[in-house]
């Protein structure tokens, strides 16, 4: 940070009032980098910029690339809190704790403000009055555990609108073989209907004793009563909840809810592992590794409490934590807010908390020993797989950053090239690059390869220059750096293309093809000369198979939004059977006409019916698309 942007915001700061609030940090570029919460906003900001003697890591890092700062006042330290959860959530700022993949994890969905409510597995968390239960961090076992609830409580799984639909037909095949109670047909009123989904909440709240003895109770009556049918029909509930019960393990005889954080960090790798115990059971974990981590465990934890309950429904009366933090008791407050009871959060010293959360940071340790394992294992199998491709190729240099190129059109008309790019081995996304082919007239791959990988390559130099004279920084260049090796989605014909076109350019990267059989499935790799044998059972096969697979797909979906978009007629749309749903399956698949005019009618029936399919095969080999 130079002197005039200090003193900026030195001047600035005699402005803060010493009252709660959020301040956000920004960049030159005005991005948000960081957002944090005070109660006395003007201490807590001035403390970035003064006396940054014992400033951690990161925050001298952050200070670094601070340029100017704005601040929300808020009315309590509690708001200033959800402020901060909400504007972190928004803007994930590069300085914040990020939980970037907590939308991955299922939830069960109550629908519980329909008047017959249904039940099922969500990713969205949603402000409609519904109950959701989770996060459960396998998506297997919580489809077994909806599975048992149904065979217990025998819900519907139907869509139809009840009650307006009552009657409207006749009970399904679920009714017929027990696995339904048929309120379509009013065989359960609505108050016995709704009643079961609370005795459902309790059950995935862990509570299971009382419904387990209600079953157990009703099972004995209908024995007395020589229903034998109907006992056997509750003595298989009952079996089926303890099913379910089994997957959970008793550890605390108090019945308590509470959810229990553990810590475990090594070489600035963190792990933050949590239990979820209700009903003194522990019902599932989750953890959530943190690499290369500039933050002390009390940020951390701090930070990880505020992005995990941000989303969180099914909250418990107490969390424990494995190290105090400052903002303790505003998160309690909030915690209790959202929960609408109390809700504790401390750090036990000693008992049995203090106990469960010791087992909670040996599973921490235990999951990122397993995470560095298998961080290790695949950096090593892709190291192998970039030294066996240089090798292959007879390269000077390990291919750190591979871009790979594909062309797809129709006819000719609105042609895309995309461009996809792996960084060690590894697809990263943010580098994918979208180009329209606009001075090449029909469908001429080659030319459009050499369009699109010229514009790439000249963008390069015009960001070299840009850096040079000082008016881009690196961070900012989006073709930056070049690739060390090329592969195109193509044969001799597209390398000796692009190859022809670097000579032009001076340019010595490397360029090589990949190459499909004739069920367009990838064979290997070609230069502009002659086909190179790659082990179909090698890893390094595996891999050039994903990239072409990719860089297809990229292209595929590319070419679809710009098609649906422009809405032009297509020539498949002549076709006898063809329309739109068809149309754009054999576009998908085959990414433009005169892939499926080449096709085998083979390969055809793989995509569209075999009616559809010779239709398609006799129209672009009896000679109708030459006809119009």
């Amino acid at each position: 940070m130079n002197d005039e942007v200090m003193n900026r915001i030195k001047s600035k700061l005699k402005s803060l009032p010493l009252a709660p609030g959020v301040y956000l940090m920004k960049n030159r570029d005005g991005k948000i980098i960081y957002v944090g919460k005070s109660k006395a906003l003007k201490n807590r900001v001035s403390s970035y910029f003064i006396n940054s003697k014992g400033h951690t890591l990161k925050t001298r890092k952050l200070v670094e690339n601070v340029y100017d700062f704005d601040y929300i006042l808020t009315d309590s330290e509690v708001e200033a809190l959800i402020l901060e959860c909400n504007l972190i959530k928004k803007h994930m700022p590069k300085y914040n704790i990020l939980l970037k993949d907590d939308k991955q994890y299922p939830y069960i969905k109550i629908t519980a403000a329909e008047a017959f409510p249904r039940i099922f597995i969500t990713r969205r968390l949603l402000r409609d009055g519904s109950k959701y239960f989770g996060p459960y961090m396998s998506a297997m076992n919580t489809k077994e555990t909806l599975e048992l609830i149904k065979k217990i409580f025998k819900i519907r799984t139907c869509s139809k609108q009840l009650p307006q639909e009552i009657g409207k037909g006749r009970p399904c095949l679920y009714y017929q073989i027990g696995q339904c109670s048929a309120p379509c047909d009013g065989r359960i009123t609505q108050e016995e209907y709704s009643a079961m989904f609370d005795k459902i909440a309790d059950v995935l709240s862990g509570n299971y004793d009382e419904l387990e003895q209600e079953l157990k109770n009703k099972m004995l009556k209908a024995a007395d009563n020589l229903e034998f049918e109907r006992a056997a029909g509750y003595r298989d509930s009952i079996q089926h909840l303890k099913a379910l019960g089994e997957k959970q393990k008793i550890v605390s005889s108090n019945y308590e809810n509470r959810d229990i954080v553990g810590m475990f960090c090594e070489d600035k790798d963190y792990c933050v592992q949590i239990f979820y115990m209700r009903s003194g059971k522990i019902i599932g974990s989750e953890n959530y590794v943190f690499e290369n981590s500039d933050d002390s465990a009390e940020e951390l934890i701090s930070g990880f409490l505020k992005q995990f309950y941000f989303s969180v429904t099914d909250l418990p009366r107490e969390v424990l934590l494995p190290v105090e933090i400052d903002d303790r008791e505003e998160i309690g407050e909030w915690l209790t807010q959202k929960s609408g009871r109390k809700v504790n959060v401390h750090t036990p010293k000693r008992g049995e908390k203090a106990r469960s959360v010791e087992m909670a940071n040996k599973n921490a340790s235990e999951s990122l020993k397993l995470h560095k394992f298998k961080r290790n294992r695949d950096n090593t199998n892709r190291n192998k797989i970039l030294k066996s491709l240089m090798d292959t190729l007879s390269l000077e240099k390990l291919p750190s950053r591979i871009e790979s190129y594909d062309i797809s059109n129709i006819s000719g008309a609105q042609s895309v090239g995309v461009c996809v790019v792996y960084n060690n081995a590894l697809p990263r996304k943010s580098a994918y690059r979208k180009f329209t082919v606009k001075t090449v007239e029909g469908a001429d791959d080659y030319e459009s390869t050499r369009e699109v990988i010229f514009r790439r390559i000249n963008r390069a130099y015009k960001e070299m220059d840009d850096i040079a004279a000082g008016t881009l920084t690196e961070d900012k260049a989006k073709f930056l750096p070049l690739p060390d090796l090329i592969l195109l989605d193509g044969g001799k014909g597209h390398v000796s293309t692009v190859k022809e076109l670097f000579e032009t350019m001076g340019e010595d990267i490397p360029v090589f093809g990949m190459v499909k059989d004739d069920k367009h499935r990838t064979r290997g790799l070609t230069d502009e000369h002659h086909e190179i044998d790659v082990g179909s059972d090698s890893e390094l096969f595996r891999f050039l198979c994903a990239v072409q697979e990719e860089v297809h797909r990229f292209a595929v979906t590319s070419f679809r939004k710009k098609f649906e978009k422009a809405g032009f007629h297509s020539v498949l749309d002549e076709i006898k059977g063809v329309g739109a749903a068809r149309r754009n399956k054999l576009l998908l698949s085959f990414s433009s006409i005169n892939r499926i005019k080449n096709a085998e009618l083979s390969e055809l029936e793989e995509v569209v019916d075999k009616t559809t399919a010779k239709n398609v095969y006799d129209y672009f080999h009896s000679g109708g698309d030459k006809q119009k």
